[in-house]
């Protein structure tokens, strides 16, 4: 991240963060206004790495054709939102990819009544879809590949469906990637402050106990301590926002840590 990208982030004071319209568990705000998610995390761990204060967060909702321009024009700093990351995305947006924070699918959903047990039985249907996405790409090329038709539905909100100060990729990849690291290291927002005195010299320059870390990005040292006392470890924002003991009960499944079967792993710090 340039240092002239980070200054214009303190200067004003909060990150200002793209993120969906409304998507329960990823981004969504509560009854009492107060955004939550495992993507509004990801914008709260940002400011906590930055700022010293996770709250100090403004944001933006945006559309799957909103989000690009959003970013590219600098209305917002970052983009925390389901985006698929393509090879034409990434080579002709003019904008950094910089990690993934969740793994997905994509699939069809039909109401039980029609008894549907395959998607080649859609020929000729009616399908909603959010324009602009990956998905609706996808989508085509399926019914395409199949020789089926079908009628395309297009919902510009989920909401609907379901009734130049950017910051550059650097400390957005390193947030993210620390998240995973922490949890690798068993290091949780309820431990933090205790392996601040661990001996494990990996663990100390990682807390920022030996500096060295928060100087490469450009921040405190103590930014992935803010980062894990005020967010926690990507395993705890992943149970507190999507996890089976939330309304979406997903278990973690390929999100799970390489160590476990998954495929989140964080590249390593060094």
């Amino acid at each position: 991240m340039a240092q002239s990208t980070l200054d214009a982030v303190r200067g004003k004071g909060f990150v200002q963060c793209g993120v969906n319209t409304g998507l329960a568990g990823f981004s969504l705000p509560d009854s009492k206004g107060v955004w939550r998610g495992i993507d509004v995390d990801v914008c709260r761990a940002v400011a906590a790495a930055v700022l010293g204060d996770a709250a100090k967060v403004r944001y933006t909702p945006l559309t799957a054709q909103q989000r690009f321009t959003a970013l590219q024009s600098g209305e917002v700093d970052i983009l925390s939102r389901n985006t698929t990351w393509t090879l034409t995305r990434d080579t002709s947006l003019g904008l950094n990819f910089v990690g993934v924070n969740y793994y997905d699918g994509q699939g069809f959903m039909v109401h039980r009544k029609l008894n549907v047990k395959s998607a080649k039985q859609l020929n000729g249907a009616t399908v909603c879809v959010q324009p602009g996405t990956t998905t609706e790409l996808n989508l085509a090329d399926y019914f395409r590949a199949n020789k089926m038709t079908f009628k395309p539905v297009l919902i510009e909100k989920l909401v609907e469906l379901l009734d130049q100060h950017r910051l550059e990729g650097h400390l957005v990849k390193w947030v993210l990637m620390g998240m995973i690291e922490a949890e690798e290291y068993g290091i949780t927002s309820k431990n933090v402050d205790e392996m601040l005195k661990t001996d494990d010299p990996a663990i100390k320059r990682f807390l920022g106990v030996t500096p060295g870390y928060g100087k490469a990005v450009g921040v405190d040292e103590k930014w992935m301590y803010n980062v894990i006392k005020q967010i926690g470890n990507y395993g705890e924002s992943y149970d507190r926002n999507v996890g089976p003991a939330t309304p979406l009960k997903l278990e973690r499944g390929q999100n799970a840590l390489w160590t476990k079967g998954g495929l989140m792993y964080a590249i390593p710090f060094r």
